[in-house]
């Protein structure tokens, strides 16, 4: 057959150990979508957006923690993949993005579906390659294989992330009728041996000589999935009270022993000069807390970042020490190693801590009902275990102001490049990789923005999405800038008379309208229960209430730290 080695590409995917192929419908890309559809060992699914496509094999790759195929014609559709590739550059996430394309000799003449496709996703790609447009010498067929091989081995590599594979096809490239595709059996392919970088033994000396000199040290993990190993030793850590760690809801390591409430205090406490850290040891990615980030960069504190490879951003304008090995390589290390932490700073983290765990449910009871009450309520009954996806703005604020301690909840949210426009379409992801119940958690901006996310013909039953709609971009009411411009309602918030009930109705969703505490509470007696289709919970609120609430709790917190 003369397209064999667009075969050949979906035998060594299957090879390697892809299984997921996400497709949208065109015709450029009609080898390739059938390579996959016909290959025995994978499951393709068909999604027509390619934006929402992207997000939702996003979505798949992050909790499968291998790479997920898009496929898509040439043209604009590749363009339409943009977001979700940056997503998942930042994020980590390994794709394997293969667009279909024109022949070189095309480009540029007005043919149709046709731009300049290489290098489209510019510096938020790991690597691109390019097939061979015709497979008549044997070298041809090597190097496709060889492209192929290196394509996803790349995606692999720590970091991970997402590769681009554009694909020239003349046609014919339909088969016949009785054409027969002939996968083979053991396709070329070359993995690679990967290992964790071990210190060597002068390194060793050398950290265990610095770490002499600091007595306050902050361990801040950024975004991550949940660890056991890691959270098992960072709590020994703090309970031997060699080290505060500080930990953001995303970092998924949350417990009964780490430090947060840090977003609430931080913005309150006037003198900070107790909780000054000299060390700030971190692992994982970004972190939400602004407070937190503003906090550690005014510090005098010197900064370890911990990872295998890859570069490292100097997010506290502290970074010291780059240490190429694995957290929980160094975190024992410093288990074995640490002297007890400065005792003050210990105790003055831990008290601020104590003091708002004690009195944050009081606050909460007395505050007014509106977005932050009513996510306060959901997150008392979130199932466990589940999956919690939370849209950007102010959904993952208001999570990370409460916290989530469960170690069987998993949370994700979309911040490598903080966008709204992928996360419905990423919780569909993750719907089709597991069982367990999915909560999106989401604002009316973002589930709006995203609700191609649903038009698909595949089943969600394991979908619970709480919709918090003030009809307007409410997070620009806080930011102080757009909150005192006299065009802030139609040129920041862009009010609109959206609500889910229409959507809910289309696509097949059970759907439940909120206004008050009362039935919020009601509802959520058997929103979380199984069921055979999928559920939203649309919250309504106004806007401009949900921020005066928000300053209501601010200054209750802060009032707990003047007693």
């Amino acid at each position: 057959m003369i397209l064999q080695p667009i075969i050949d590409l979906a035998a060594i995917c299957a090879k390697k150990g892809i299984k997921n192929v996400i497709l949208s419908p065109g015709s450029r890309c009609a080898p390739i979508t059938l390579a996959f559809v016909r290959h025995p060992e994978i499951h393709c699914r068909t999604i027509a957006d390619e934006r929402s496509a992207a997000f939702i094999a996003l979505g798949m790759a992050q909790q499968l923690e291998k790479p997920v195929v898009l496929v898509c014609t040439s043209g604009s559709a590749a363009l339409n993949y943009a977001p979700a590739v940056a997503e998942a550059f930042f994020q980590q996430i390994p794709l394997i993005v293969i667009t279909a394309d024109r022949p070189a000799e095309w480009i540029d003449q007005w043919d149709g579906q046709t731009i300049r496709q290489e290098n489209s996703f510019g510096k938020h790609i790991k690597a691109d390659f390019t097939f061979p447009d015709e497979f008549s010498h044997p070298d041809k067929i090597w190097h496709a294989q060889r492209i192929t091989n290196e394509a996803i081995n790349k995606a692999g590599q720590y970091p991970c992330g997402p590769v681009h594979l554009n694909i020239p096809l003349r046609e014919p490239f339909y088969p016949e009728n009785e054409e027969i595709f002939s996968f083979k059996n053991k396709p070329r392919v070359f993995d690679e041996i990967k290992g964790i970088p071990v210190l060597s033994d002068d390194s060793i000396l050398k950290l265990k000589t610095s770490l002499e000199k600091y007595r306050r040290i902050l361990i801040v993990p950024g975004q991550q999935r949940p660890n056991p190993e890691i959270t098992t030793l960072l709590n020994k850590i703090i309970q031997d009270k060699k080290a505060v760690v500080v930990t953001d809801v995303i970092s998924n390591l949350q417990s009964d022993h780490s430090i947060t409430y840090h977003d609430h205090f931080l913005q309150v406490q006037e003198d900070q000069s107790g909780i000054c850290p000299d060390l700030i040891i971190s692992f994982g990615k970004s972190i939400i807390s602004k407070s937190l980030k503003l906090f550690l960069r005014k510090s005098e504190a010197a900064h370890w970042h911990i990872q295998p490879n890859g570069y490292v951003p100097d997010t506290y304008q502290r970074l010291d020490k780059k240490i190429q090995t694995h957290p929980s390589y160094l975190l024992k290390l410093l288990d074995e190693n640490l002297q007890a932490t400065d005792e003050s700073f210990y105790d003055q983290w831990k008290n601020a801590e104590e003091k708002l765990m004690y009195h944050f449910p009081q606050i909460m009871e007395q505050a007014d009902f509106g977005e932050y009450k009513a996510i306060h309520e959901c997150l008392k009954h979130l199932p466990s275990p589940s999956k919690i996806h939370l849209s950007n703005s102010m959904p993952v604020r208001y999570v990370n102001f409460i916290g989530i301690k469960d170690s069987d909840q998993e949370v994700i949210c979309n911040r490598g490049t903080s966008g709204i426009d992928g996360s419905n379409s990423t919780a569909i992801g993750c719907t089709f990789t597991t069982k367990e119940p999915v909560v999106l958690i989401t604002g009316d901006m973002a589930f709006f923005y995203d609700r191609n996310a649903f038009w698909h013909n595949y089943s969600l039953p394991n979908l619970r999405i709480i919709l918090l709609n003030n009809h307007a971009g409410g997070i620009f009411r806080l930011i102080e800038g757009p909150s005192r411009q006299p065009e802030l309602e139609e040129f920041f918030e862009t009010k609109q008379k959206l609500n889910a009930d229409f959507l809910a109705q289309e696509h097949g969703f059970e759907y439940a309208l909120v206004e008050d505490e009362v039935n919020l509470k009601e509802i959520l007696k058997n929103f979380y229960h199984p069921s055979v289709r999928p559920k939203i919970l649309e919250i309504t609120s106004e806007s401009k209430k949900n921020a005066q609430i928000l300053q209501q709790i601010k200054a209750a917190v802060k009032q707990v730290f003047e007693i």
